[in-house]
């Protein structure tokens, strides 16, 4: 059995990527608002802010920033991703080993996180958010997907990464800048 070793900060700044096991589904924005359901009430047992979030038709990315604290991410997850597959419609085909566990072989079983270090960091994963429906080939413009959080960033703060101080400018930025 593979041994995952996650780099847990309490009350850090994450980036998630989540993956149904069917690539070519569009379970999750056609149905969104159980999507939804199920991260509101993961929230309400086991708080987190969502930082951004971008739901494409078979995976999702978000950034999440955990409270002071607490480091769990995992146990989050499992909640939303059971949650779903609970109310969800079963998919034609379930691969055995799923079966076997009596899952019902939505979701691929791991997710992929990545803890932000510094603003630079940040402004990528923001970036990976916004353009995500665009590199689908979902949108020829990232504001036309409606399940971005982006849409409404504008209005809210933006969560605080590890480094102590803000990282320095990126010296290839200012050279094409100049």
């Amino acid at each position: 059995m593979s041994n995952y070793r996650r780099l847990l900060v309490p009350g850090g700044t994450y980036f998630f990527t989540v993956r149904l096991h069917d690539q070519t589904s569009d379970l999750l924005v056609s149905h969104i608002e159980l999507l939804r359901n199920a991260t509101r009430l993961c929230r309400k047992s086991w708080p987190f802010e969502i930082d951004a979030a971008v739901v494409l038709p078979n995976k999702a990315h978000m950034i999440w920033t955990l409270p002071e604290g607490d480091a769990d991410f995992s146990k989050r997850w499992r909640m939303i991703k059971s949650t779903f597959s609970r109310h969800a419609p079963q998919p034609d085909y379930v691969p055995p080993n799923h079966a076997r566990r009596g899952e019902k072989g939505i979701w691929q079983r791991r997710f992929w996180e990545h803890l932000i270090r510094d603003d630079d960091d940040l402004a990528t994963h923001m970036h990976l958010i916004r353009s995500a429906p665009l590199h689908a080939g979902l949108v020829s413009r990232a504001s036309d997907w409606p399940f971005s959080s982006l849409h409404h960033q504008m209005q809210r703060p933006l969560p605080k990464t590890i480094a102590p101080v803000p990282s320095a400018p990126n010296p290839k930025a200012v050279e094409i800048a100049s």
